[in-house]
């Protein structure tokens, strides 16, 4: 079943008082200067433009459809780290290209790993124990995350704190929603059919909070390597074994691969491709996090079987 790009794209950004003028604010006739706020990936940027909106300056270091995996910074990620008040990146080693440029020119930059705030799915990758950096797969860390942006933009403009705790808080009830909707939608899906076979392990939180089971990856928590063909091999057993009707795709990773799997183990690919690591180009349906989480979810449901509740 191919889900059509129709789901909502989010709440739209409420229009503040005042007038913007280049990187100050003119509230009641003073003029404050707006926080420069650099973030690495996609997903963080919709967070920090939900809960800032037009009393900070926003530049994301990724574009949609980019893996942060496997990133390389160019001159201009440099120049802005270096005038950035403020930074926000995920952490615990998703985007490393990022955080070794962030760690060597954001020097006058508050720096924050937001999903290092939240304790982590430890993975077991080649025998290291390996935090999982795909936090935001649990709506509620996601929920965790927005409250701590308020806070640290807030520390920036203090005389915006109510508005960017207001902004927060619609967000977040937005946000349990949500949390809410997934967990229903899951629900329809068959029993013996709540595993979830993608390309790479992305998704551990999500199925972790969703009653889903991880019926294996060809790739770890990172891109960064490319599978064995012994690792291919396990994978079309496994998949053999647990009888599942289809695995996934994801959009920032090549699907030759796992369509190859997907054939000798006598499944389908879902056709539509799963958002991981970034959000979705204009007209995609997954353009912000909520409408992605709802984009994957009826994916998955309806490609295993379940009834979604989707347009």
């Amino acid at each position: 079943m191919k889900m059509k790009a129709l789901f909502f794209a989010g709440r739209h950004l409420a229009v503040g008082f005042g007038l913007v003028i280049g990187g100050w604010l003119s509230l009641a006739g003073l003029a404050v200067a707006r926080p420069r706020v650099v973030v690495t990936t996609t997903l963080i940027a919709d967070w920090v433009g939900q809960v800032g909106q037009d009393r900070i300056q926003l530049s994301s270091l990724l574009q949609p459809g980019v893996d942060p995996h496997v990133y390389e910074p160019t001159p201009a990620d440099a120049a802005a780290l270096e005038q950035a008040d403020l930074v926000f990146y995920n952490g615990y080693n998703l985007e490393p290209g990022l955080i070794r440029l962030i760690e060597a020119t954001a020097q006058g930059a508050r720096r924050v790993a937001l999903a290092e705030i939240l304790e982590p799915i430890v993975a077991d990758e080649d025998g290291i124990p390996t935090p999982d950096p795909h936090v935001w797969g649990n709506v509620e860390n996601v929920i965790l995350m927005v409250e701590h942006i308020a806070q640290e933009l807030t520390e920036q403009v203090p005389n915006e704190a109510a508005f960017f705790q207001a902004n927060a808080a619609a967000y977040r009830a937005e946000l349990e929603e949500l949390h809410t909707w997934i967990g229903e939608q899951i629900q329809t899906i068959p029993p013996a059919n709540r595993v979830l076979v993608t390309t790479h392990d992305a998704f551990a939180y999500y199925t972790q909070a969703y009653g889903l089971k991880m019926g294996g990856s060809l790739l770890g928590i990172s891109t960064e390597e490319q599978p064995s063909a012994q690792t291919v091999a396990q994978l079309v057993e496994e998949i053999r074994a647990l009888g599942v009707p289809a695995v996934f795709a994801e959009t920032t990773l090549n699907p030759a691969l796992i369509q190859t799997v997907a054939a000798e183990a006598g499944v389908q690919v879902a056709e539509q491709e799963l958002y991981s690591d970034s959000l979705g180009e204009a007209g995609s349906g997954a353009e912000t996090y909520v409408a992605m989480m709802r984009l994957n979810t009826c994916t998955i449901v309806a490609a295993l079987g379940g009834s979604p509740d989707c347009p």
